[in-house]
């Protein structure tokens, strides 16, 4: 019984370590993404950090504008963004995971 309790804390924390890993890997995964007019563009980690913000001078010029574009893009590229992210994880986690009965539902 220990053996098998020290056998699935070693791999919970190997699984940890993984998923670690992945995170800081998932900095370097970037998202890009655009208005449809494609005057607004930014990049995001899949970490959900900014890498980037390009806009065009023609915005520069409605304030009230700009802003509608910065929500509306940087919610798409963030929506984007966690989902990468989610899926990345959740896949790391279920891979290392051990068989613990009840628990085979939650990372699908």
């Amino acid at each position: 019984m220990f053996g098998d309790l020290m056998g699935m804390m070693g791999k919970l924390k190997e699984t940890q370590q993984k998923v670690e890993e992945t995170k800081k890997r998932l900095e370097t995964v970037y998202i890009d993404e655009e208005s449809t007019d494609q005057l607004l563009k930014v990049s995001i980690s899949a970490n959900r950090r900014i890498k980037s913000i390009e806009i065009a001078d023609e915005l520069m010029d409605d304030k009230e504008q700009l802003e509608d574009y910065l929500i509306l893009t940087l919610n798409k590229a963030i929506e984007k963004a966690g989902s990468v992210h989610e899926t990345e994880i959740a896949a790391v986690a279920k891979e290392g995971m051990p068989n613990i009965p009840g628990m085979d539902g939650l990372f699908k």
